[in-house]
Parts: structure tokens; C-alpha cells; sequence
């Protein structure tokens, strides 16, 4: 597949959107969830590259979109995030192109032409983000081969200056009723380090990167400690409802400080 030689403009994001919706989607994470959780070890590094940088990673879970747009809010300030959509999703979400998505067709040979053009247009500005969920559709975060899209090998061409920093995602219930939502950056990997390989090799190079930090990220999720990671967005914990106004009640009763985590609960029964 050859490189399109065609310049489209950046695809549209709106600021006042942008933060409008970080808003709502931190809001319902902490309605549903437990917690967004960054590894100790899995923070981004080089964030301050001059040029552009492609973050691209896993796709195990309808939360992956939020997630992202959350972690690019959080971390990355000042840097405006794009990203392919599935053309037929972004029909039914259209909010999202307000956010910085474009179409792509995921199930024609155009898909990946509509991909490299509106990707040459993102990458062409240095304070620009490309966030790819790169295997392109719902995997298991355990599940191996990744089987990255062959498109990802295409951007050091287009962006010789870029910056890849691998992302690796997963999400486990633990001790409360809401899940855990984990993420951790893996090894930055510059773009002319890869014009240096074939497009195979480059995308090799990527998956590995990928896969190394999704298998260090699964060990620290089964453990389930929490002190292995940072809370990015912590939500509401505890059960709710009339057993948790008992609790509360009892707290008082016995002159302690009402913590809702369940493992705070455990610790009651335990003393």
C-alpha cells in the first residue's frame, strides 16, 4: 500500500467541547466505576517530544474510548488528541467529531487510505496526538498475538518526527462492586528508529513494545494491589443504599470515621 501524496485539513475538534465532555465522561467513570488506576512504572515519558506522537494501544472494551479521552485530558494538557472512528459509529456518535475523531471505513481497502490522509493532516502540526486503539477491534487484553493493523507501520513515514508510546489497557473487578480500570505507557519508540526497519519489522517492533507492557501491566493487575498504581480518577466506593446507611450508623455508634470500601467492611468483621 502506498502512501497517499493527498493533504487534507486536520479533522475539526472544538476546545469548548473538548472540555465540556472530559467533564461528563470523568463523571460517569466515577458513577460506574471503581477507579482509573496508572501503574507506578507506566507513566508517559518524553511528553515533552517536540513533535508529534502517536499513542496507540489494545482495544479490550466499550470503556477504551472514555478511557482515552480521560488519560489524554489528565496527562497530556495542552496537546489536542485526534483519532480514527468507525465510519458507521461516528454516524450514530457524532459528538465525537467534535473531539477530534475522524471517519474511517473499517470494512473496505479505503479504510485505509481515508486512515493515512487524515492521519498526514493530525501528525503535520508537533503539538499534535494520535491516540490508535491499533488492533482495529474488541480483543481480550490477554490474548495474543496482538495482531496490530498493518496501517500503525505506515506513520514514520508520514511523520519522520513523531514519538510512539505504546498504551497498554485492561480492566478487573477487585475488591468493590465497580471495576478497575488500568493502564500503563510502555517504552517510547522514536519514528526514525523505525524508518530504519522494513514496514514488517516496524511492526513487529511495535507489537512487541505493546505486548511487553500489556504482560507487565496483567502482573500488577492480578495482583490486585492498589498501591501498585496511581489513582487517576477515583469514584464512588461502597455498595450503596439502605446497607450502607447501617454501616454508617454503626460507625457512629462506635465513634469511627464511616469509610464505604468494602475492604474497609471486611476490616469490621475482622477486627
Amino acid at each position: 500500500m502506498s502512501t497517499p501524496s493527498r493533504r487534507a485539513p486536520a479533522p475539526m475538534r472544538s476546545e469548548r467541547v473538548w472540555r465540556f465532555m472530559a467533564a461528563v465522561f470523568a463523571r460517569f467513570l466515577r458513577r460506574h466505576m471503581n477507579a482509573l488506576r496508572l501503574a507506578r512504572w507506566g507513566a508517559p515519558r518524553r511528553v515533552d517530544h517536540p513533535g508529534p506522537l502517536v499513542i496507540y494501544c489494545n482495544h479490550p472494551s466499550w470503556w477504551d474510548a472514555a478511557v482515552l479521552i480521560l488519560l489524554a485530558d489528565r496527562l497530556f494538557p495542552g496537546r489536542p488528541m485526534f483519532a480514527p472512528f468507525d465510519a458507521k459509529m461516528l454516524e450514530r456518535y457524532g459528538i465525537f467529531r467534535r473531539l477530534g475523531a475522524f471517519p474511517v471505513d473499517l470494512e473496505s481497502r479505503r479504510g485505509a487510505a481515508q486512515f493515512l490522509v487524515s492521519a498526514r493532516a493530525v501528525l503535520a502540526e508537533p503539538g499534535h496526538m494520535l491516540w490508535i486503539t491499533a488492533q482495529g477491534r474488541f480483543s481480550d487484553a490477554r490474548s495474543r498475538p496482538l495482531d496490530l493493523r498493518p496501517g500503525i507501520a505506515h506513520l514514520a513515514e508520514i511523520a519522520p518526527e513523531a514519538l510512539f508510546l505504546p498504551l497498554a489497557l485492561d480492566y478487573a473487578f477487585w475488591d468493590e462492586r465497580g471495576a478497575e480500570a488500568c493502564c500503563a505507557f510502555g517504552e517510547p519508540i522514536a519514528a526514525r528508529d523505525l524508518l530504519r526497519l522494513s514496514r514488517g519489522e516496524r511492526l513487529a517492533r511495535l507489537e512487541a513494545g505493546l505486548t511487553a507492557t500489556l504482560d507487565a501491566l496483567s502482573a500488577d493487575v492480578m495482583a490486585r494491589d492498589p498501591a501498585r498504581f496511581v489513582p487517576v480518577i477515583e469514584g464512588a466506593r461502597g455498595i450503596g443504599g439502605v446497607y450502607d446507611l447501617w454501616r454508617r450508623a454503626v460507625a457512629l455508634a462506635r465513634g469511627r470515621r464511616f469509610d464505604p470500601a468494602h475492604g474497609a467492611a471486611e476490616a469490621e468483621r475482622n477486627p
